[in-house]
């Protein structure tokens, strides 16, 4: 069957094949810590599931001391020139967008297809979207090399130019994810609801969900990832008080509680996906450039988001 272990050995071998890629190019004087770096990612793909959990976190420290050690250095692979990209983008035309849809029709076709009883034990049903994913990857490849005339070795490439431009950000949404799921294990969000339940005024709903809508976006600020927050906040606040003591509609609460940590999602760094990539990859001399464009934007959401869970979550 199908599973998140053949995932991981796909991921790992790209990871793998990046590390390789690095350590052959001598033009880049980081070359060695970009391939201990990329190696050490393949490793925890590669053998996480079967690695007890101290080996797994010296990994992360060691990628940590790598990254944090001088950082990871950048060179541009050899694949095609500008001119060479031009002509072929002005032969294809509309067709460039081919590869691209594929990924997102073959996810969705696949989620679908996977779930017949007549596929039953070839994919995991848990799995069946991911799996997809990344069928639709290889349908992408198998379309795009031929039609661009590039030589197989093009995809790993260019993979690394990305990953060299974007540098150790890449990795930082898989681990503050993790680092969500270790705040609400420690007991974080407990200790939040204690906090707000000494300090909020007592019997005020407006109160409590601007507590709740604030610190969504508070603590997806310090996490980077909404998803992250959600736990720690819905445990503090959103379920105590919002919809214990108050009598909420727990439904509103998640959905909006969401919006209110994505919010804080346009105002941080740390949400590397979203706004230090985009910066690294359009080349802008000011790295926290998209942070500022989004920062009015996110709070006037914000306080938006914040009267309409009053609103709505008490069915006013």
């Amino acid at each position: 069957m199908i599973g998140l272990e053949v995932l991981y050995v796909i991921g790992g071998a790209f990871f793998a094949a990046i590390s390789v890629l690095s350590a052959r190019d001598a033009s880049n004087p980081k070359r060695w810590k970009n391939t201990a770096f990329w190696g050490l990612f393949a490793a925890s793909f590669l053998f996480g599931s079967h690695l007890p959990d101290l080996a797994n976190g010296l990994i992360v420290i060691a990628m940590v001391l790598v990254a944090g050690v001088g950082g990871l250095g950048r060179r541009e692979p050899r694949t095609t020139t500008p001119q060479e990209r031009a002509e072929s983008a002005a032969r294809l035309g509309n067709r460039l967008f081919l590869p691209a849809l594929a990924i997102p029709l073959t996810a969705l076709a696949g989620t679908f297809a996977f779930k017949r009883p007549e596929l039953g034990g070839l994919v995991d049903p848990k799995q069946a979207t991911l799996v997809a994913l990344i069928l639709g990857v290889f349908v992408a490849l198998a379309t795009a090399l031929p039609m661009l005339r590039t030589p197989p070795s093009a995809p790993l490439q260019e993979g690394r130019r990305l990953l060299d431009t974007v540098g150790w950000a890449a990795v930082l949404p898989q681990m503050l994810a993790a680092l969500g799921a270790v705040f609400a294990a420690a007991g974080v969000g407990a200790a939040i609801g204690q906090i707000a339940s000494d300090w909020l005024p007592d019997g005020s709903r407006l109160a409590a969900v601007a507590a709740y809508t604030f610190g969504m976006a508070i603590f997806t600020m310090v996490m980077g990832n909404a998803f992250a927050a959600f736990p720690v906040m819905a445990a503090g606040i959103g379920l105590p008080l919002i919809v214990q003591r108050f009598g909420g509609d727990p439904a509103i609460m998640g959905a909006i509680g969401m919006l209110s940590g994505f919010c804080g999602t346009l105002m941080t760094p740390m949400a590397a996906n979203f706004n230090i990539v985009p910066a690294a990859l359009l080349e802008l001399s000011d790295r926290n450039g998209v942070i500022r464009a989004q920062v009015p934007t996110a709070l006037l959401l914000l306080l938006a988001n914040t009267a309409l869970m009053y609103v709505l979550v008490f069915r006013f």
